[in-house]
């Protein structure tokens, strides 16, 4: 029987403490925003950290008190009775360095200059995103979660916490992802990149000063992230060349296909609610994403001193990170005689599937999640965490 966690209340932790990024720059002087669902046991031994991926936050499971429709962005599958059930597992979700939900990012004052960072907020990756969300567990006191799960750049997340900090996590689940991009997803951020910095609203990335956002470049960045986020079936099954009219009107500038519309939509609502600067970044942590790198390009060398065990999860019909991407991170970990397990579920959602609730995509998830509660069920009662606020 499954329910909703009903209302939940986003925390935040300060820390004074720089943060070393990979660039050889500091994050100094920064707050992260995250959610904490369900109880932590006594033995601190059933912690899930999720991670999200590109527009998402710490807003998981659950909605906001006097907020309608604010259910958490993977509400379908966190929350009392669902496969990663809070009856079980106390469940975390944190927002990363550079976003724009909570936690420290490019609007937020450079403690420099007392100015928005604008532009300036260093450039952060995947495993400063890592090293990050240790240090919060830190000081919640949880030193080995019993998983780590992610979707997409998420997943990136959740495999780079078990080469970076392989005691600290039991198991690693990977949904919809890569080992690295592709030289067309990297184009795909770029053309979007593009587009935002080309916005003349963009100022150079400080449009802070200037009381103005870059929605134009937003709008067509989403526009073409969206198409890679859905399959050619499923946007066919949906639009087809249905036409938003009766007839066609012959104009090149106003919408004509209901797919246009659609994707208008999609481009308008985004920048009414997300950072240009934050784009950027994440998609130039995608873009840098690549384990393999530091060891020739072998990357069951970079698996190798991982210790948990694995979860890899794929979609047939996601184009933009395909089953075969999926594949070569099993391969690796296999190389490794890891303990590894494979779903590649046939759903024709694209890459999109791993926010929805395919009952065959679930009953895998809730699978796993079974298996992993059992490893600490029976031992002593619970006791509950408050969260640290600042």
């Amino acid at each position: 029987m499954t329910a909703s966690l009903g209302h939940v209340t986003p925390q935040a932790m300060h820390f004074a403490d720089p943060l070393p990024l990979r660039s050889g720059a500091a994050l100094r002087d920064y707050t992260l925003a995250y959610e904490t669902y369900g109880t932590l046991n006594a033995d601190r031994s059933n912690a899930v950290l999720v991670c999200h991926a590109l527009n998402a936050s710490h807003h998981v499971a659950g909605t906001y008190e006097g907020q309608p429709r604010s259910e958490g962005w993977w509400d379908n599958l966190v929350g009392p009775g669902k496969p990663l059930d809070t009856n079980r597992f106390f469940v975390i979700g944190v927002n990363n360095p550079g976003s724009c939900f909570g936690s420290t990012g490019p609007m937020h004052p450079n403690p420099d200059t007392g100015k928005p960072y604008g532009a300036d907020f260093p450039v952060v990756t995947v495993e400063d995103w890592v090293d990050a969300q240790a240090r919060l567990l830190d000081r919640l006191g949880i030193t080995q979660l019993a998983a780590v799960l992610g979707g997409s750049l998420g997943a990136m997340q959740a495999l780079s916490w078990s080469m970076r900090h392989p005691q600290r996590l039991r198991h690693c689940i990977a949904v919809a992802t890569a080992p690295n991009l592709s030289a067309q997803n990297i184009a795909f951020n770029e053309v979007a990149r593009r587009a935002i910095i080309t916005d003349p609203e963009f100022h150079g990335g400080h449009f802070y000063a200037h009381g103005v956002v870059p929605k134009r470049g937003l709008r067509v960045a989403r526009m073409i992230g969206h198409i890679t986020y859905l399959s050619d079936d499923s946007m066919e099954a949906k639009f087809g060349r249905n036409l938003k009219g009766e007839a066609p009107a012959y104009s090149t500038q106003d919408i004509e296909f209901e797919i246009e519309s659609y994707l208008r939509y999609q481009g308008d609502k985004f920048s009414e609610y997300f950072d240009a600067n934050t784009y950027l970044l994440i998609t130039r942590a995608l873009d840098y994403f690549d384990p393999a790198r530091e060891h020739g390009g072998n990357l069951a060398a970079a698996f190798a001193n991982a210790r948990c065990k694995f979860q890899l999860v794929s979609f047939t019909t996601d184009w933009r990170f395909s089953p075969a991407r999926s594949r070569e991170i099993v391969k690796a970990l296999l190389h490794n005689r890891f303990d590894v397990s494979y779903a590649e579920i046939d759903a024709p959602h694209g890459h999109d599937a791993f926010l929805l609730d395919d009952p065959r995509y679930h009953a895998v998830m809730r699978a796993r999640f079974d298996g992993i509660a059992k490893e600490f069920e029976g031992k002593p009662a619970a006791m509950v965490l408050k969260g640290i606020a600042v």
